[in-house]
């Protein structure tokens, strides 16, 4: 009962089987009730067992290695891929340079974050060390998209969708500063909330992982109450992360959407679907044409070879 689950449970791809099961049961409700969320989560899930066996390859080697500079490219390399989530996946509007200010912001609070919060709080020394490292930057990549996604969301909904009031300002002669204030002031409220529910109810109603033991291993701690306070001490800085990536993102999107002059720009909001998913929709419906022009170039050969055997026969009874 004292000792960790990791070390007497077992897993293979057969019990991967089974907890996929739950998907398709998920899958089979949408279809039923006509949700259209079933090929969504049937592929959200693939996502996450080939992105998990790939983190799993990766990650085994870098614990090997135990070398700073390969702790620091997986670091960049999870705000790099969650800086494309929430960019490509998760937006549905977006403005020019997006990309770079959304890398920017996340860079600028996951990594001061986290080496601020091991180094001093968790008081791990040397603070790189992945099997500590890496879970906690992971986490506070998972909340900061969120924050992300919902300050821009909402910051180029208002822009965009309902851009009198700011326009109404700005006439009025306000400074870009004083006319998008209240928009990022509900930006950052609506990112934050989240965050602060989570912690509201962590420990009474959600117990984490990592007070079962699952992750108290991978996280060094040596028993429940320490586990409690490394929990408190991730919150907390999860939720310092998710505030310093929102600030910077939602500043960076009301300086690109209202220019130096005052002026809203509108047109620097972009509502189609990223690039990305055009590309792929191209080549589908391409795909798909071309199988169609196949088939109907097969069924055309077939017609006129019935129609010659019909005319052969005609002429050898006639």
């Amino acid at each position: 009962m004292d000792g960790a689950p990791s070390d007497t449970t077992h897993l293979d791809w057969s019990n991967v089987g089974l907890g996929f099961s739950f998907i398709l049961f998920n899958a089979l409700i949408s279809t039923s009730l006509q949700l259209g969320v079933g090929s969504s989560l049937l592929s959200a899930a693939i996502r996450c067992v080939v992105q998990l066996g790939l983190v799993a390859l990766v990650l085994q080697k870098v614990f090997e290695t135990n070398n700073p500079w390969a702790v620091g490219s997986i670091a960049f390399l999870l705000n790099l891929l969650g800086t494309i989530e929430a960019v490509v996946n998760k937006s549905k509007k977006r403005y020019n340079h997006m990309f770079f200010c959304v890398l920017f912001g996340m860079l600028c609070s996951t990594i001061p974050v986290s080496i601020i919060g091991i180094r001093f709080a968790m008081a791990i020394e040397p603070f790189w060390k992945p099997e500590q490292y890496i879970p906690i930057v992971g986490m506070l990549c998972g909340g900061t998209i969120s924050g992300i996604v919902v300050s821009v969301s909402y910051v180029l909904r208002e822009i965009y969708d309902n851009r009198d009031k700011v326009e109404m300002y700005l006439a009025f002669g306000a400074s870009r500063f004083e006319a998008c204030r209240p928009v990022a002031r509900e930006a950052l409220r609506l990112a934050l909330t989240p965050t602060i529910n989570q912690m509201s109810v962590i420990g009474i109603i959600a117990i984490p992982g990592m007070m079962t033991g699952f992750q108290v291993p991978i996280l060094g701690g040596s028993s429940v109450q320490q586990a409690a306070r490394l929990q408190m001490v991730i919150m907390f800085m999860i939720s310092a992360s998710t505030a310093l990536a929102s600030i910077i993102t939602t500043i960076t999107t009301l300086a690109v959407v209202v220019d130096s002059e005052d002026r809203l720009r509108a047109d620097r909001v972009d509502v189609r679907e990223h690039p990305v998913w055009r590309a792929r929709n191209w080549l589908f419906s391409r795909a798909v044409d071309g199988v169609k022009r196949t088939v109907q170039s097969c069924c055309g050969l077939r017609r006129n070879d019935g129609r010659n055997e019909g005319t052969e026969m005609e002429s050898f009874l006639g």
